[in-house]
């Protein structure tokens, strides 16, 4: 652990002004897919801030610490619990952790937007997507904060190929992959980083 880390906290601490949720499933098969892609981005942002090695907790794996010396605080979680059972981690780490429901921000991919493409929402409906139905349940409630991660949709609405579009390989090069998780953790460091608005 860096020195940074040590000043910024570590894995199980107190509340904390944010907490993002990036959605993936647990088992190594599931790496390198497009449903993955919230654990991608939630890793990258624990380098960016320099955060300690995650720790399981709530269900999950879990860190926390400051953006930057005198910064907001933050927690970055992976759940561990599958997708479709993402609130069972996530509820009880924003209760623990006293975060307000605005504050939480789920990361995940969406089909329904072509890939490449990033959108931020607040609140909304789940568009089918377990992760999401999930959050709202474990949540209590759908007005938390979303950054969603366009993997595109197959032509086709055959639920089989739409399942292995998402639990498939990328289509795309590494290059293009980098490209979008890149800009996904510049899309939540920029919510997150922000100043606060002025009352």
């Amino acid at each position: 652990m860096g020195l940074r880390s040590r000043l910024r906290g570590g894995s199980a601490g107190g509340p904390v002004d944010w907490l993002i949720v990036g959605l993936g499933n647990p088992e190594p098969g599931y790496e390198n897919t497009p449903h993955n892609v919230g654990f991608v981005v939630a890793r990258k942002l624990i380098a960016r801030w320099d955060l300690a090695a995650p720790k399981s907790r709530y269900r999950g794996l879990i860190t926390q610490g400051r953006t930057m010396p005198g910064g907001p605080s933050v927690a970055v979680l992976m759940p561990q619990t599958y997708m479709n059972d993402s609130g069972s981690s996530a509820g009880p780490a924003r209760g623990a952790l006293k975060v307000s429901l605005d504050h939480v921000i789920a990361v995940y991919d969406e089909l329904d937007l072509p890939f490449g493409e990033i959108r931020v929402k607040l609140g909304g409906g789940t568009a089918g997507h377990n992760g999401m139905k999930s959050l709202r349940a474990g949540l209590g409630s759908p007005e938390f904060r979303r950054v969603r991660v366009g993997v595109g949709r197959p032509d086709t609405t055959d639920p089989e190929i739409v399942s292995a579009h998402v639990l498939g390989k990328w289509r795309q090069s590494k290059a293009e992959v980098d490209a979008l998780v890149d800009d996904a953790v510049r899309t939540v460091a920029g919510i997150v980083e922000a100043p606060p608005a002025a009352d």
